[in-house]
Parts: C-alpha cells; structure tokens; sequence
C-alpha cells in the first residue's frame, strides 16, 4: 500500500493554518480576558468557530482523501480534492472575520463553506464508488 504523500502535503499545510487559527483564538482571549466562552466578544466568537469549522472539517475530508490515494486514485483527483480543501478553509476565516452580508464575508465564508462542502461530497462519493466497485 502506498505512502499517501498528495495527501500528507496538503495536511502539512493546513496543520499550519490550524495552528495560525488557535494562535489567533488564543491572542483574542487574553485581550479580551476570556478564559472560556467569548465573553460575549463577536470577534472571538467569529475566531473560535472559524478554528472549529476546521477541526470538524479537515479530519474526515483528509481521511477519506488519504484512502483514495491509498487506493489508487489519480493523483491529479487527489491534488484537486485536497487543494480544494485548502482553498475553503482558507476562505472560510476570512469570511468569519468579515461584516455579515458584505462581500469579502460572502465569498469568504459562503464560498468557503460551499467548497468544503462539494469536497466532502466529492471525496465521499468517489470512496464510496471505489468501496463498492472493490478498488
């Protein structure tokens, strides 16, 4: 079985965006005295569920990315299913961060959730194919 090294490319890279996100969360708290919660802050709260989106996100979209190149899969179906991670979850903050309803939250975390989702289905769908094709 092959190393999924497409796929441990991309997780590198967005371990660091994970990383960028909990510093970012961290520095809102001290600032705004939080040990827990928000403490009713709409900036903390667009911070903590934007590194949140991320961790309920990537986990299972990785893995499920990882098996497929494990499995076989082009590696250019690899790159544009991981890339397209990346791409949504580095909108997805930018959105967070953003006024409601202005544009850069719109393409932010609109465009960014949309992406993170048709990756999600795309990936599950293709794993789902190759499972039952016995690929």
């Amino acid at each position: 079985m092959p190393w999924p090294h497409i796929t441990a490319f991309y997780l590198a890279l967005l371990a660091l965006v994970y990383c960028a996100l909990a510093v970012h969360v961290v520095l809102l708290r001290v600032r705004n005295r939080a040990a827990f919660g928000d403490a009713g802050n709409p900036e903390l709260r667009s911070a903590i569920r934007a590194h949140a989106h991320f961790a309920e996100y990537v986990p299972i979209i990785a893995l499920m990315v990882a098996m497929l190149e494990m499995s076989g899969a082009a590696p250019l179906h690899v790159h544009l299913l991981m890339a397209g991670l990346l791409l949504s979850r580095l909108l997805h903050p930018l959105g967070m961060w953003a006024k409601p309803m202005t544009l850069q939250f719109r393409i932010g975390r609109t465009g960014g959730m949309l992406l993170t989702q048709i990756v999600l289905i795309a990936a599950a769908v293709t794993l789902l194919l190759r499972a039952l094709r016995g690929v």
